[in-house]
């Protein structure tokens, strides 16, 4: 069955490996028959800071109310021509991948200005006009799939579980549970090339093939567990049930069973 996938790339240099995976990805992609969308944020020059210039028609001139004027935009058609042909884009794919390097334990800032500019109220959130009650499993982008492929400079060890920078699957849980699963994507886990300073043509070799071989998956492969705001475990739509997860606290708590990482290159 083919498929949409929606690539958006978020790095500067045009010879990076994060291009090289990018390329690696829409070759693999193709090749199984899918189309590939590609949205390149330093070639597009997109424009990341989220402010008054994404309102050009406003509700309030008075106040600036990002969430009012989102809606408002959104619901009337009067969104920037750049954010609408990214929603296109994503409402048309079944599958969104994010290649990004890991800049100080999160995304570029270009990436994150993606996801504030496109992620309007009404389509990311706010979904149907009802508040929060379709979040967290349900919502506007529900049924999509979503990877996130990272490059790490530093070694693997650095983000084991028990790693000086933390595992990195937290580290990415505001990414792949607080923006990705929140509108209803499904989560693969992350992807991840560590040790990406001091890689030789050997090395770079072996990650684009690894990657291809994860890209085998992605309609296939099981995503992370994220416990469902409305499946029960939350019955105020707030907190865990008491008998939910019992005795844990933090991130694991809201994911409802261990996960099985892929092989990821450790460097």
């Amino acid at each position: 069955m083919n498929r949409r996938v929606l690539i958006v790339h978020a790095h500067p240099e045009p010879r990076s490996l994060n291009r090289q995976l990018v390329d690696e990805a829409v070759s693999a992609l193709q090749q199984q028959g899918h189309e590939v969308m590609l949205s390149d944020l330093h070639a597009m020059g997109w424009k990341a800071v989220f402010d008054a210039a994404d309102f050009p028609s406003r509700a309030n001139a008075e106040r600036l109310d990002f969430i009012a004027e989102s809606g408002h935009a959104f619901a009337n058609g009067l969104q920037t021509a750049d954010v609408e042909e990214e929603q296109r884009k994503l409402l048309a794919a079944d599958a969104l991948i994010l290649q990004f390097p890991l800049w100080w334990f999160g995304m570029p800032a270009i990436l994150k200005g993606w996801v504030d500019r496109v992620f309007a109220y009404g389509l990311a959130y706010g979904w149907q006009g009802a508040g929060n009650r379709y979040r967290y499993g349900e919502g506007g982008l529900q049924g999509k799939r979503a990877l996130l492929s990272v490059t790490a400079g530093g070694p693997a060890e650095d983000y084991a579980p028990r790693g000086i920078n933390g595992p990195l699957e937290q580290l990415l849980f505001p990414i792949t549970h607080g923006t990705l699963f929140f509108p209803g994507m499904m989560v693969l886990p992350t992807h991840a090339v560590y040790g990406t300073g001091r890689m030789d043509e050997a090395r770079v070799a072996a990650a684009r093939i690894a990657w291809r071989r994860r890209l085998e998956g992605l309609f296939t492969d099981a995503p992370i567990a994220f416990r469902p705001q409305n499946g029960g475990d939350y019955p105020d739509g707030h907190q865990l049930a008491e008998h939910i997860a019992p005795g844990q606290q933090g991130l694991p708590a809201h994911i409802g069973e261990p996960l099985t990482i892929p092989d990821a290159i450790h460097r």
